[in-house]
């Protein structure tokens, strides 16, 4: 990878971590789970080209990564938000409200669950259960857990992270 440039003209630095990366796990097909998921931690997401990279060096077809990539919700193919929000949907949740949490926060941010503010503070997630029954309707925004919401909290607590 030496003299490689990303896709967006960067210098061969950019291939640093996966080159390490790719050592680390001497490049084996069995490791492919956690080699996207250093790849994921040192990259913020699984870029394009490094998985393009990733193909070439380790002789994988991309459908095989591909189809591991988005089994497993845990893997980005887009970089996320410097906030990530996950907003729980788990029956405790949704009984006592998350569809309304989850409006006040589509509208205060305007971007649709999956999707990252134009400026990159926030990505908006669902999530099956967080844990939290007792705190219902629940998010969190990276560690910080927001329970007992309801819209109005909303505005607030975004205001935090800006």
């Amino acid at each position: 990878m030496g003299n490689k440039k990303c896709c967006c003209g960067e210098p061969s630095q950019y291939f640093n971590n996966f080159d390490k990366i790719l050592t680390k796990y001497e490049g084996k097909e069995s490791e492919l789970i956690p080699i996207l998921q250093d790849i994921q931690e040192a990259y913020g997401y699984l870029p394009q080209d490094i998985l393009e990279a990733l193909c070439d060096r380790t002789g994988l077809h991309p459908t095989q990564v591909m189809g591991v990539i988005t089994f497993y919700s845990q893997f980005r193919l887009s970089p996320t938000g410097e906030n990530i929000i996950k907003l729980c949907f788990g029956t405790a949740c949704h009984v006592k409200g998350s569809e309304k949490i989850a409006e006040a926060l589509k509208e205060e941010l305007n971007i649709e669950v999956g999707e990252t503010t134009k400026d990159n503070r926030f990505t908006l997630e669902t999530v099956a259960c967080l844990g939290c029954c007792g705190l219902a309707p629940v998010m969190m925004i990276g560690n910080d857990v927001y329970g007992k919401l309801i819209a109005k909290d909303i505005p607030a607590i975004l205001d935090k992270y800006r």
